[in-house]
């Protein structure tokens, strides 16, 4: 999988938050430490179902997934579980509600990390055996703290906002595991609401700064919504450099999540993977079928693992000046395009030859 980190030389970028958390490893993936932030997603297949699982997982690994979460809402799921997890490209976590037992089953069947929710997990104590077996099979764990499942204790809390309940039931179980020795924790607090996140990630990485932290919009909504308020949200966040690691949650395709994940990172100069689509709305000096032309280019170039910008510009205004940056793209005209490089025409196609032109250059790429 071809994929840039964007390098900055100015000194002042370089001690950000996510630089100053403590480096676990799931599987071969860095989070923490410095490293590139790394895009996660969930398996939404039946449980039990271990081929619709690995066929889900195959299609997210194509699209650049890095780490994988599948849920094990029953005891009777481990044995699919632990196939899963055989046969995956990518490290898997175990999704651990309610059932202490297994998380600790997972740990010993493959799970590349837990993730565990403190406020229905069975207490503090009930984590222990948890803390064995995960140090007995060299994973970390997630601490992972929503608004909709807090203790009841934190939750009736009236003295505290929900971004320092959400804080302080993390703080808690933080502490709690290091003083039973295990340091190879990730936190993540999540709300449905987009400033309520902001608050609460921004006072997580200050009062745990050690520790990685998971980003997300929980319960975002469909991909439109969702990809908004979850961009919105993380936006912010990545800029202020805290977050290690990130998942975009939607009501669709988990692909769909991973896409929208690389395309923030590329927005904000973190890492690329695949092409960017620079396209213009569109006027009345447009000669073309535009809309169509760039879905389609859009289409063509998803899965691709160069990161390069692809421009479709609907006229000469908006063509090689206003995209002279572009590595390679298109000004339309009556009925035809300009293909061009970095602003230098390459040549000139029919309109029901641009896209295939398109691709073709890019290939040369």
């Amino acid at each position: 999988m071809a994929d840039t980190a964007v390098t900055h030389t100015d000194s002042s970028l370089s001690q950000k938050p996510h630089d100053l958390t403590h480096q676990v490893m799931v599987g071969n993936v860095a989070l923490g430490g410095g490293a590139p932030v790394s895009v996660q997603s969930m398996l939404n297949a039946p449980a039990d179902d271990v081929a619709a699982n690995l066929a889900q997982i195959d299609a997210l690994a194509e699209a650049g997934c890095e780490i994988v979460r599948m849920a094990i809402p029953r005891r009777s799921c481990l044995d699919a579980f632990e196939q899963v997890c055989a046969a995956s490209p990518l490290p898997v976590v175990a999704d651990i509600h309610f059932d202490a037992q297994s998380a600790i089953e997972a740990a010993r069947r493959g799970a590349a990390k837990l993730r565990i929710n403190p406020g229905n997990i069975g207490g503090l104590e009930a984590t222990d055996a948890v803390l064995v077996a995960a140090k007995e099979a060299g994973i970390p764990i997630r601490i992972g703290v929503n608004a909709g499942s807090l203790d009841d204790e934190i939750a009736a809390r009236a003295d505290l906002t929900l971004p320092e309940k959400l804080v302080a039931s993390a703080e808690q179980y933080v502490r709690y595991c290091q003083s039973k020795g295990f340091d190879d924790l990730v936190v993540s607090a999540k709300a449905h609401d987009v400033m309520t996140t902001v608050k609460t990630y921004r006072l997580l990485s200050e009062r745990l700064p050690q520790i990685p932290l998971h980003i997300g919009v929980t319960e975002a909504g469909t991909v439109f919504q969702g990809t908004i308020k979850s961009a919105a949200g993380l936006g912010i966040l990545l800029e202020e450099g805290i977050g290690d690691t990130m998942r975009i949650s939607l009501t669709d395709d988990p692909v769909q999540e991973v896409r929208a994940c690389w395309t923030l990172l590329g927005a904000l100069d973190l890492r690329r993977r695949n092409p960017e689509l620079i396209s213009c709305p569109t006027c009345g000096r447009c000669q073309v079928n535009l809309i169509e032309l760039a879905k389609t280019v859009e289409t063509h170039i998803a899965n691709l693992d160069k990161p390069l910008k692809v421009a479709v510009m609907g006229c000469v205004v908006n063509g090689p000046g206003e995209a002279a940056d572009a590595d390679i793209g298109v000004a339309c005209g009556a009925a035809s395009g300009v293909i061009f490089s970095h602003g230098e025409i390459v040549r000139k196609v029919e309109e029901d030859a641009i896209v295939d032109a398109l691709m073709e250059e890019i290939g040369k790429l």
